[in-house]
């Protein structure tokens, strides 16, 4: 199955992170207005906890196709992250079908997400991983940094592994920005230089939103 996935069902979970992200927390977005309006476009989050892409999901102004890694598609979550239009994808290897199906969720003007830094960390993308240049360069879509903050800093009493709730969540999103450098090469050397590129904006990103919300 190498189609894109439906922005309908991206739509659905789009309505149902709404609802549970502001009704569980309460989510401050900051500079939503930045992200493109049609066509394209990579949504780069940082990622320090289980809560980032949901809540992404819930605050973005349109909806969003997340690379998920596999271990999260078990038992009725797989299909019902298939049903809202995520990708499943396998991190040990080229996973072809991912890849393909990302290309194609740009192709056809969506919204991809991805977490650069390939697993959950620090949240401060020190370690970005070769797939996000990939994806731009390859696409010419461009990127809109994103900063969840906030989401880490306590621990919620009924629940261990969440945000206490009706905690605030900052979702700061920043200017959209191409990645290549517009010779539209696509090689080793071409996607290293813009993997610096990359970091470097999105550092800059995360800097910015901290002091903007003071977290």
């Amino acid at each position: 199955m190498t189609a894109a996935p439906s922005e309908r069902g991206a739509e659905v979970g789009r309505r149902i992170g709404v609802g549970l992200m502001y009704g569980l927390w309460k989510p401050r977005v900051l500079g939503a207005w930045k992200v493109p309006a049609a066509g394209p476009v990579i949504l780069a989050v940082n990622h320090s906890h289980n809560v980032d892409g949901p809540m992404v999901m819930g605050t973005a102004p349109r909806p969003t196709h997340f690379l998920i890694k596999k271990e999260a598609f078990i038992g009725p979550l797989d299909r019902f992250l298939h049903g809202i239009g995520q990708l499943k994808v396998d991190r040990e290897i080229a996973d072809r079908t991912a890849i393909t199906r990302a290309l194609g969720v740009l192709d056809d003007g969506g919204v991809l997400g991805i977490f650069p830094e390939g697993t959950r960390g620090e949240g401060d993308f020190a370690s970005l991983r070769a797939g996000l240049a990939y994806f731009a360069v390859r696409s010419g879509a461009p990127i809109v940094p994103v900063a969840v903050l906030g989401s880490t800093e306590k621990r919620g009493r009924l629940i261990k592994g969440l945000p206490p709730l009706r905690s605030r969540v900052d979702v700061v999103f920043g200017d959209p920005f191409e990645a290549g450098d517009g010779s539209g090469r696509r090689t080793r050397k071409a996607l290293d230089e813009a993997t610096v590129r990359i970091q470097e904006r999105l550092t800059a990103h995360l800097d910015n939103a901290r002091r903007l919300t003071g977290r």
